[in-house]
């Protein structure tokens, strides 16, 4: 219980901080940037690392099982980079999601006929 209190201290210590301080939301504001590059490295390094032990599997997809897959992370990647020009308008909101669908389906077709391949 005081270990909880002291954590909570700390997060309440910081937000005064950053209210407080003459040029804290910048500094928060860096603070998030560098929190997302770094979440941004871990995504992409999971997706080197998965590659790297699943490259027979994906080179014994075919190449056109494995275009409909890397062409379905492409889109998702495209997607979520659009996110905030998408959002900007109700018909954007829907095509993002028609998007994200249409790879999620892409996907699924994929790692369903290679299954059912085997």
């Amino acid at each position: 219980m005081l270990l909880a209190a002291r954590n909570v201290g700390i997060v309440l210590a910081l937000a005064a901080l950053v209210v407080l301080v003459p040029g804290g939301g910048a500094g928060a504001s860096f603070a998030l940037q560098a929190v997302s590059l770094l979440f941004l490295g871990v995504i992409g390094w999971f997706g080197y690392t998965s590659y790297r032990q699943h490259r027979l599997g994906l080179y014994s997809l075919g190449a056109r099982r494995r275009a409909m897959l890397y062409g379905s992370a492409g889109l998702v990647v495209l997607t979520l980079t659009a996110t905030s020009r998408l959002f900007a308008t109700t018909a954007g909101r829907v095509v993002w999601l028609l998007l994200l669908v249409a790879a999620g389906y892409a996907t699924f077709a994929v790692v369903w006929s290679a299954r059912k391949y085997r």
